[in-house]
């Protein structure tokens, strides 16, 4: 089993106690975001690969040491301000940050993620040219694969048009990102590819890849017997599954794009209702609920 922790919300940053306290106890309950009755017991014996997905890694790596299971990081670097990502720490510390992760669990495990790239009059193509490569400049010998996405329209990011005032790029724009992303990556030792969007811009340089592909994960784990992940949402999707133990509308970055937080208020909630000894992310379990241990 690979753990993504996660893609519904950033439990590295604002739950690190959390999850070292399940960790400790060894199991991790996870509520179905459907089905909410329904809980998957997840034990740590099973679990053969963990996926770090974070804005900010700062919070866990005093203890990166004490994880005994392979580690992956995916950490979303973006050149946006506060307009856009009101509570990220400053990038220069996620640098920072990134170079101390890569020296502890080496540089082949860390991806960065700049994701997604939105335009607007602040943020063009030149913008995010030169903060790329600044990006590879400074992470050069410590990172070597970056994942680019762009922006979908999710639900925040209609609710934050206003702020957001996105322009659609062009396939002038995809050229150009194309072409001065390649250059950048390549000039500092890394490589760069999307993240399952139709505009792949193999043309120009970026690799064909998933994010966590049969290949790599047999190469992490020395299994063979991962499931295809089955997006609803994305039919250019081809990574491995992996089980998620996040809980939507629960981050506390607010970025103005996020597609896991769509309500505020319900953030605000339900970081009230967070308990670090629990064994849930949010609230507890209850008499009535199904638990059923997954595998």
């Amino acid at each position: 089993m690979i753990l993504n922790v996660s893609g519904r919300t950033d439990i590295v940053a604002f739950y690190t106690p959390w999850f070292l306290n399940r960790l400790k106890d060894g199991f991790i309950d996870v509520r179905n975001p459907f089905y909410p009755k329904n809980v998957s017991r997840i034990y740590f014996e099973d679990v053969d690969l963990i996926l770090f997905c974070t804005k900010n890694p700062i919070p866990i790596i005093p203890y990166l040491k004490d994880i005994d299971k392979k580690i992956v990081f995916h950490i979303t670097l973006t050149p946006y301000k506060k307009d856009i990502e009101p509570f990220v720490p400053p990038k220069g510390d996620i640098i920072e940050a990134i170079k101390k992760i890569s020296n502890i669990i080496g540089s082949e495990n860390v991806y960065v993620r700049y994701d997604p790239i939105l335009l607007n009059d602040r943020y063009n193509i030149d913008y995010h040219i030169k903060a790329f490569d600044s990006m590879t400049k400074k992470l050069n010998g410590y990172v070597k694969h970056i994942i680019v996405s762009f922006i979908d329209e999710y639900k925040n990011v209609k609710k934050n048009e206003k702020i957001l005032k996105l322009k659609k790029l062009s396939k002038g724009d995809y050229k150009k990102i194309g072409i001065n992303f390649s250059k950048s990556a390549k000039e500092n030792n890394m490589t760069v590819q999307t993240c399952s969007e139709e505009e792949n811009l193999s043309e120009y340089g970026f690799i064909k890849e998933d994010c966590m592909s049969a290949q790599q994960a047999f190469k992490l784990t020395g299994k063979t017997d991962f499931k295809k992940w089955a997006s609803r949402n994305n039919k250019n999707c081809n990574c491995v599954a992996m089980v998620d133990i996040g809980a939507y509308n629960t981050c506390k970055h607010f970025c103005r794009y996020c597609y896991a937080n769509f309500d505020e208020d319900k953030v605000n909630i339900n970081y009230k209702n967070h308990n670090p000894e629990s064994s849930l992310l949010i609230g507890e379990i209850l008499s009535d609920d199904v638990i059923t241990r997954r595998k």
